[in-house]
């Protein structure tokens, strides 16, 4: 009896691991990669400095905006060109990262510290944390004091995954300090921990005739990240919660960080970039039209964090 229940235990275990599928997502292996070579204007220091993004193998020369979003390309990143008052610069918190043989490459966040530093006029500081998210960086960026009026958050999307699936490492400060660096001045500490963060939000959005984006929160999936992870984890799965999740444990700890009304904006169909006003939590069984993934090496509000976190995904995938 007891040989038979545990034949009937492995059968079912076999059965039930076979019926999961994982789908990795467009370029989510980070076997592709387009590198950006940008020459810095002279008053800074005239460097050529080298940006990557996900997306289809290229190189490019030239100072231009990058085309995000084309061959089914999915992913934007927190590298960008700027052009600031006539002052061009290019900052680079994402890279490719040989991994192994098997795995090939992966992708490398970085929490970092960007500064513009001319004839001692412009002194300009910034603390960027590496982030990979689905949407588009709309180029050059003209200023540091809103840098998500650039992003359009989102890609289309309109199905019902029970997780969001990706290998992954850490390195994580210990400090109970983090550092505030939003432009002009000296960056100032605070108490707090900086840690990576991995959001994934559905939504079912809808705009009005002026052009304002609503949304209903679909579906949710969040973790942290508090400290190092020396070896790499494969196949790390984070649930994704369906429905209103206000009365969840998760939610009352990081409700902050992935309640309604996150700072997401969207291009609406003016061609202009405006934010997801989201407006409640659909109910179960809602189908979503947009997925966004947002995975960072640091959680705070931009240009505040912790320089020197760093953190590694590879093959993001879906899980049904």
């Amino acid at each position: 009896m007891k040989k038979s229940i545990i034949i009937l235990f492995a059968v079912t275990a076999s059965i039930s691991a076979f019926s999961q599928k994982a789908e990795l997502l467009p370029y989510a292996d980070f076997e592709q990669w387009a590198v950006r070579y940008i020459k810095e204007s002279g008053i800074i220091g005239g460097n050529t400095v080298t940006l990557y993004a996900v997306a289809p193998t290229d190189t490019l020369s030239e100072n231009k905006p990058f085309k995000y979003g084309t061959k089914g390309n999915i992913w934007g990143v927190s590298n960008a060109y700027a052009k600031v008052s006539g002052v061009e610069k290019g900052s680079n918190t994402l890279s490719p990262e040989y991994r192994d043989e098997k795995n090939g490459y992966c992708c490398r966040l970085d929490s970092r510290m960007e500064t513009v530093t001319a004839l001692g006029i412009i002194d300009i500081r910034v603390l960027i944390s590496g982030t990979l998210y689905t949407g588009r960086s709309i180029e050059p960026i003209r200023t540091q004091k809103d840098p998500y009026q650039n992003i359009d958050f989102g890609v289309e999307f309109n199905k019902c995954p029970k997780a969001l699936m990706f290998d992954y490492k850490a390195k994580i400060s210990p400090e109970n300090t983090i550092v505030i660096a939003k432009g002009m001045g000296k960056p100032k500490k605070a108490e707090g921990h900086a840690e990576a963060q991995v959001l994934m939000v559905l939504q079912k959005r809808w705009e009005d005739e002026k052009g304002n984006i609503y949304a209903e929160r679909v579906g949710t999936a969040f973790e942290r990240y508090s400290k190092d992870q020396n070896e790499w984890v494969n196949g790390h799965e984070v649930p994704i919660f369906y429905g209103d999740m206000t009365g969840t444990e998760l939610y009352r700890r990081y409700g902050h960080y992935m309640g309604l009304c996150l700072p997401m904006r969207a291009m609406n169909s003016k061609g202009k970039i405006v934010p997801v006003q989201e407006v409640g939590w659909a109910p179960k069984g809602t189908q979503p039209t947009h997925m966004i993934i947002n995975i960072a090496s640091g959680y705070h509000e931009a240009f505040v964090g912790y320089d020197g976190n760093s953190f590694w995904v590879d093959n993001v995938k879906l899980v049904y």
